[in-house]
């Protein structure tokens, strides 16, 4: 209990640390690094031990997300009182070559069950989300130009997910591997780009129809939007 209340009153903290997480995972330090850009509160959690419970062991959450402070030219201030347990998946856009394969949302039983007990200890006032953290490696993207983050030598775009719409509609994947994953086409329905999802009242970036796309600046590594299933 202790140490929960104490991750609540960091929480209010705005991005002003001097410092980021020392994290191997690139995806996670891209998202890391497009928090602190779009000036969004956040608690990084060390991820590097599991945590006990009554009945075995959890895994560690990646972050802690409020966007009450979201205070940006690109996102709109916005009063929403939800606190995000946040699980980033790292995957391609698009993984494979041969056969290239967009929108991979894959997680893990283990995973999932470990955000939802998560979500049970905060209680109310925090909920679940899963963040997909696309690095782009084509001319395409899962969210406007305008939200493909550059970080190194990589673009990244980010995508959130609630944790009961993706309870709500996910599939077995592998039962070896005690994998799930969605539909595409109700992913592509639930998921948002991360402002959006951060924001719903205030930002609507999402593509309605496939036909929408969104244009490349010339000379630059922000792709279209997606239309490939």
């Amino acid at each position: 209990m202790k140490q929960r209340l104490e991750l609540v009153r960091l929480t209010t903290l705005i991005e002003s640390r001097p410092y980021m997480a020392n994290r191997h995972n690139h995806y996670e330090a891209a998202f890391e690094a497009y928090l602190r850009q779009e000036r969004i509160a956040y608690v990084a959690v060390d991820e590097k031990r599991r945590t006990l419970v009554g009945e075995g062991s959890l895994k560690s959450l990646d972050f802690i997300v409020s966007p009450n402070s979201v205070a940006s030219p690109s996102s709109p201030a916005t009063q929403a009182a939800t606190r995000w347990l946040v699980d980033v998946k790292g995957r391609k856009f698009p993984s494979g070559v041969k056969q290239p394969q967009y929108w991979r949302n894959w997680s893990t039983e283990d995973d999932l069950r470990s955000l939802a007990r998560w979500r049970q200890e905060f209680g109310p006032g925090f909920d679940a989300a899963l963040v997909f953290a696309y690095q782009l490696t084509a001319d395409r993207a899962p969210t406007p130009p305008e939200q493909v983050f550059p970080y190194r030598d990589a673009s990244y775009a980010f995508v959130g997910i609630g944790l009961d719409d993706y309870l709500a509609a996910m599939r077995p994947l592998s039962a070896k591997w005690k994998t799930v994953s969605m539909p595409v086409a109700e992913f592509r329905r639930r998921a948002r780009p991360l402002l959006e999802f951060l924001a719903p009242a205030t930002t609507d970036y999402w593509p309605r129809d496939n036909g929408d796309a969104w244009e490349s600046p010339p000379c630059e590594t922000q792709p279209a939007f997606s239309t490939t299933p």
